[in-house]
């Protein structure tokens, strides 16, 4: 058998090998990932989605205009960017048309892997049953079929988007899921006609992303990997079982868009300067007051794909330590800043003794809103900022002072 002989030459090509950028939620997700991905899109070929439904929901502010994104990737605002939905997300195909459709011709700028599972009926219907008999021991899932269509892919009983190709046999998939699932199907009519428009649509779209991907990076074109939700929400790693249904940290984007480890590059933290949260599950900081009202009022903490109100809190540096090591994280994007304007004091957890939060007080100040340098922070936002930086163990290169993508900071 021949061997390969490794050389310094060798070594110096792959330690300089093209890789992909990475954002990553470092919180319960809704950190603002959607206005970085926008904001850095800007610099990138490809902008990949690779886990997660349509249950995420990113908000970005341009010109003005609000745009509301579930399933397509932030780069869709960058007219020359390539966005790619990859194997590890689930799509619903109703949810992706109604989406794609605000954005005219997508043709040629973007792709959806064959590999990635369609949500089916079956699916919402079951997700949002289970939910009701749980009653006050739900998880609090949006409802949106993600959980039950990720269970049918590790059951090996899902419809994919290649599939499509294939009406007959997809109708017919179809309606077994709902008979064993539901134990009821609609008509095969409706279900053969949903099919035809769902074919129509999704397969235009429809491609071997992992090989795009990995041609992209041959080619030295520049790659940013876009998760959803937040690392606290992982599978594996978040508060089993107030969790979604895939890996939402940064291990997940191999799997998730089909790359090797070491074809990942900067590893982009986002987190809020306090914590929100959407569903149950422990919330350590949580604030039910007067000052979790004021947070989700100033902050407009309202979920972009349910409109449900967030639970808010103080920032949790310790949870907030253990996101960035567990992502690798090299650096952070600190959200929301100005959602302090006005407060006279801010609280954050530091540190936990006999599992409760033990806070350090930082005075408030009057406003950040707008700034777009760190000298024009005040010095007591500037101290907080240092304080996040120093608790974390990692360095804050963004800062968001208000929601538009010009409101923002670089260090």
């Amino acid at each position: 058998m021949d061997y390969v002989k490794i050389t310094p030459t060798t070594i110096k090509s792959e330690t300089m090998a093209n890789k992909a950028d990475l954002i990553v939620g470092i919180q319960w997700g809704d950190e603002g990932k959607g206005k970085i991905v926008d904001l850095l899109a800007q610099q990138y070929d490809f902008v990949a989605r690779y886990q997660g439904g349509h249950n995420a929901g990113h908000t970005i502010v341009l010109g003005g205009k609000k745009y509301a994104l579930h399933i397509i990737p932030s780069g869709v605002l960058n007219p020359k960017a390539i966005n790619i939905i990859g194997n590890g997300t689930v799509i619903c195909p109703d949810a992706f048309i109604e989406e794609a459709a605000q954005f005219g011709d997508l043709s040629g700028r973007l792709f959806i892997s064959k590999n990635a599972h369609l949500i089916l009926g079956c699916h919402i219907a079951l997700d949002q049953a289970k939910e009701a008999r749980l009653g006050e021991k739900k998880i609090g899932t949006t409802g949106r079929g993600i959980g039950t269509a990720y269970a049918d892919k590790v059951a090996r009983v899902g419809v994919r988007v290649g599939d499509l190709a294939d009406r007959e046999g997809v109708i017919e998939a179809i309606l077994s899921r709902y008979e064993q699932l539901c134990q009821i199907a609609p008509p095969k009519a409706e279900i053969a006609s949903a099919v035809a428009r769902w074919a129509e649509k999704l397969l235009a779209f429809a491609a071997d992303t992992t090989q795009m991907l990995w041609k992209a990076l041959d080619e030295g074109k520049k790659i940013l990997l876009e998760g959803a939700q937040g690392t606290l929400l992982d599978l594996d790693h978040g508060a089993y079982p107030f969790v979604t249904s895939s890996n939402t940290i940064a291990a997940g984007a191999c799997s998730g868009a089909g790359l090797a480890p070491k074809e990942i590059g900067r590893v982009i933290g986002i987190t809020k300067a306090y914590c929100t949260r959407v569903g149950n599950g422990p919330f350590a900081t949580e604030q039910e007051n007067s000052i979790g009202d004021r947070l989700r009022e100033k902050g407009e903490e309202f979920g972009t794909s349910t409109g449900r109100a967030r639970r808010c809190g103080w920032f949790d540096a310790p949870l907030a330590k253990f996101a960035c090591r567990l992502n690798g994280a090299d650096e952070l994007a600190l959200m929301k800043l100005d959602v302090f304007d006005g407060f006279e004091k801010i609280q954050a957890c530091v540190d936990y003794a006999d599992g409760e939060p033990v806070y350090k007080t930082f005075a408030g100040w009057d406003k950040v809103a707008k700034a777009r340098s760190f000298g024009d922070l005040p010095k007591a936002a500037q101290n907080y900022v240092a304080a996040i930086e120093e608790l974390v163990g990692v360095k804050i290169t963004l800062i968001s002072t208000g929601a538009d993508r010009n409101d923002t900071i670089y260090r």
